[in-house]
């Protein structure tokens, strides 16, 4: 059967080849868990429980000093699920909740995790800020700019710490490599590329509208979206292809891997964007957002270049996912298995020197670590109140998640647009006015600060 943690590295590893959630077998909990003085705990409510939200929880219970207390889901079949789960590792059944409001009025609570799909974590972290609660919050941190912009203004109105789940900040071969970017050995980077080309999304069929499924808090699901009759399609891991919910790839993966090429480049703010794509693979399927999509950002002095693409997975030098820069010198591609160095070589009629202008780098195994790692590290910033320490801040979603919105305004719109920073705005009214994201069914966009 191996070690423990022989099996968590390579069940870790496949899944983030896969893209998929990271899961953990929670017949192992009981085994890790120690006991902890009633002074020492850190008690959790979990919104959202399924998907990532429960790998978050998961991950944090590997910590013994975290109790949870507290699950909120608007599916009762997951509270159950998840619950039954607990238990297989010695976890009590914790309170239920379908309201997350009322989650937030239990002051046992002192950490929220935000697992909900992308149109309630603006409401859902507001609130548990006003709350007093310290936030571990998936991305992308929120469905529009505007929605960015009030999440940033309350956290840092607040003394709370906030984590963003952009776990890669904590993955080590991702640090490593962008240590490698930073140290100049690969030249003037004139271009950044991000990709995601996710061969195992297949077409999502058009379905009728339906009944509720028993159990179910749809009109708690809906929010502040807009009001439609119920459709699976809409509903748990496939709401990422609507507009009402999410951005698609381009916000899911998007997030994740035009975070570290602006963490490469030391970036945040593009001068001006365009995009181009469309619905190219299943043009009659259910999903909205575009199945293929390339996305350009001009900086000023490189360029970022994002492409995705569902049903293919040959992406760029060989890989489904990364993130490549691009420099003089060589180029360093880097993605959840590793990272490597490709030397550019002199050519003769520029020098004698047929050599390679940077030594070139092996591959450098990842080690499936950067969850625990995220975790851990939200973790003891709770513990000393030190936000300093967080490597995933509130910042580091809202550039992230700016970048990707903004990408999807110019698809929308279909031009070049370009982007004042300072203003929070486009030179383009139209552009402008899908800045912001409505709000329905009695919900109230959130006040800044």
């Amino acid at each position: 059967m191996g070690t423990r943690r022989q099996f968590v590295k390579r069940s870790t590893l496949g899944m983030a080849g896969l893209g998929t959630s990271f899961l953990f077998p929670m017949e192992l909990l009981a085994s890790i868990r120690r006991t902890v003085s009633p002074n020492d705990k850190i008690q959790v409510g979990l919104i959202g429980c399924k998907g990532m939200g429960f790998s978050d929880l998961s991950s944090l219970l590997q910590n013994s000093e975290v109790e949870v207390v507290a699950l909120c889901d608007v599916d009762e079949n997951v509270l159950r699920e998840k619950t039954d789960d607990l238990e297989k590792g010695g976890i009590k059944k914790p309170k239920w909740y379908t309201d997350y409001r009322k989650m937030l009025e239990d002051k046992d609570i002192d950490i929220v995790i935000i697992g909900t799909p992308d149109h309630w974590h603006c409401l859902q972290l507001t609130d548990a800020i006003d709350a007093g609660k310290d936030v571990y919050c998936e991305k992308p941190i929120a469905n529009s700019v505007a929605e960015s912009e009030a999440m940033l203004a309350k956290v840092n109105s607040s003394d709370r710490m906030v984590q963003i789940g952009q776990w890669q900040r904590s993955e080590p071969h991702f640090v490593d490599a962008i240590s490698y970017v930073h140290s100049g050995k690969l030249g003037q980077i004139r271009l950044v590329k991000a990709w995601a080309y996710q061969g195992w999304m297949q077409s999502v069929p058009v379905l009728p509208n339906s009944s509720v499924p028993s159990g179910v808090d749809y009109a708690m699901w809906l929010g502040p979206a807009q009001s439609r009759p119920f459709n699976e399609n809409r509903f748990h891991f496939n709401f990422r292809w609507f507009w009402d919910y999410a951005g698609g790839l381009m916000t899911d993966w998007g997030v994740h891997m035009i975070d570290y090429a602006l963490f490469g480049m030391k970036a945040s703010d593009p001068k001006s964007v365009m995009a181009m794509g469309g619905k190219f693979a299943y043009p009659g399927d259910a999903a909205e957002t575009p199945d293929t999509l390339q996305t350009i950002y001009d900086f000023g002095d490189f360029s970022l270049l994002w492409e995705h693409a569902t049903g293919i997975d040959g992406g760029n030098y060989g890989r489904n996912h990364g993130v490549a820069f691009i420099g003089n010198n060589g180029t360093l591609v880097l993605d959840r298995g590793g990272w490597e160095v490709i030397p550019e070589h002199d050519r003769p009629h520029w020098s004698k020197d047929l050599g390679p202008k940077v030594e070139p780098v092996p591959l450098q195994k990842g080690i499936g670590q950067g969850l625990g790692l995220h975790t851990k590290n939200f973790l003891e910033a709770v513990k000393t109140r030190d936000a300093s320490i967080l490597k995933a801040p509130i910042k580091v979603g809202y550039d992230a998640a700016v970048v990707s919105h903004l990408g999807n305004v110019a698809y929308k719109t279909g031009e070049r647009l370009f982007w004042d920073a300072e203003n929070k705005k486009f030179n383009n009214p139209k552009a402008d006015a899908l800045l912001m994201n409505e709000y329905h069914n009695g919900w109230k966009f959130p006040k800044m600060g």
